[in-house]
């Protein structure tokens, strides 16, 4: 469309005084665009104000920069389709969209782990990193599509706690045939040295603990793990989690649905699905700070995993890794150009970052 004609049809030119008080270019386009209203499950419970609450913060970013014109509901896991399920959900049509962590659906291809986590891979940084600038999202989407999906990161936890162990665990031999709740691709790496692991959605973890179904849980950190109670029947809390040293959490959008949005919708959903990546990043930062503290004052026993489980576990992960390389083509697409960014981000943040946060750190500790 040409200026003039641009200007004629938003109204700008209708000649003598009806010209001065012509509306402006800008609401004449906004009154164009359609009116969207679409629903999304997630796979958290809405007790979870961080995670859950990255689609409910996305939903309403989205409605204010559009003026109310696309507007997404948000149900917490369950209430529309089960929680593991939110994908199938969305790829299937039954709802628009779906806040998830990819690597609840690893069984249907390993790929869908890289997306969100990999034991001993990146933290927060390096995977935005890599999704946004690094063209990890470019090569996701091309695997995404496979399953009717668009994705688009929603949320990281930042290096998430080891988990909660009604025993202590002081080397490998005390995870041999221990009952864990642990998700994602990570279940294979610790079923190798020993650990059983059991994938349970996260509104169901507390009883099965308390009931002694499992011995061990993980799911984020402290702000949420005190929020679901889990200190009530488990007093050890380890640390680091080495299989989720950044996860980020997820929107899909069914590719169809995507794919028919206008343009400025399209940007729009760009811009506010990264405000909630931010945002809930910087949530868990802050809240953390509290929680852990609140913790230990109800008699939480912090404990550093031993490092022979360490060891174990980074040993039999690069072996999986190994393994599902050679055997799936789409795994292997993602992983490889994912490895050579984590080797170069690794030596890079070597240098500076991890210097500085080590002198800082250190000093803190001897109290300077």
């Amino acid at each position: 469309m040409d200026r003039r004609s641009f200007i004629k049809k938003a109204g700008l030119v209708t000649g003598g005084a009806a010209a001065a008080a012509a509306p402006l270019a800008t609401p004449a386009l906004a009154q164009s665009m359609p009116e969207i209203k679409w629903r999304l499950t997630s796979s958290f419970p809405k007790s979870l104000d961080t995670i859950y609450g990255g689609a409910e913060v996305m939903a309403k970013t989205l409605s204010e920069m559009t003026d109310g014109k696309f507007q997404i509901q948000v149900f917490p896991g369950g209430e529309l389709v089960p929680a593991l399920q939110a994908l199938d959900a969305a790829s299937q049509d039954t709802v628009e969209a779906c806040h998830t962590v990819s690597y609840y659906y690893w069984g249907k291809d390993p790929t869908f782990a890289i997306a969100s986590t990999l034991p001993y891979g990146l933290n927060a940084r390096q995977q935005n990193a890599w999704l946004y600038q690094g063209g990890g999202n470019e090569l996701l989407n091309e695997f995404f599509a496979n399953f009717n999906v668009v994705g688009f990161p929603g949320g990281n936890t930042g290096v998430q706690m080891g988990g909660w162990f009604r025993k202590e665990v002081t080397n490998l031999a005390d995870v041999q045939g221990l009952k864990m709740r642990i998700a994602g691709l990570a279940g294979k790496v610790v079923e190798r040295i020993g650990i059983v692991p059991q994938q349970i959605a996260g509104a169901d973890i507390y009883p099965a603990l308390e009931k002694g179904t499992i011995d061990a849980t993980e799911w984020v950190g402290p702000y949420d793990d005190e929020k679901l109670g889990f200190y009530q029947v488990a007093k050890f809390y380890y640390y680091p989690a080495f299989w989720e040293g950044g996860p980020t959490v997820h929107f899909f959008f069914n590719k169809a649905k995507y794919d028919a949005l206008p343009p400025a919708y399209k940007t729009a959903l760009t811009a506010a699905t990264a405000y909630a990546n931010q945002n809930m990043l910087a949530q868990y930062d802050v809240k953390n700070i509290t929680a852990i503290r609140s913790l230990v004052g109800k008699g939480v026993q912090l404990r550093p995993m031993p490092r022979d489980v360490l060891d174990a576990a980074y040993k039999s992960a690069f072996e999986v890794y190994g393994e599902l390389s050679a055997s799936t083509p789409t795994f292997k697409a993602v992983y490889e150009p994912w490895a050579k960014f984590r080797t170069e981000a690794y030596q890079w943040f070597r240098v500076a970052e991890y210097t500085y946060d080590s002198y800082v750190y250190g000093q803190q500790a001897a109290g300077k």
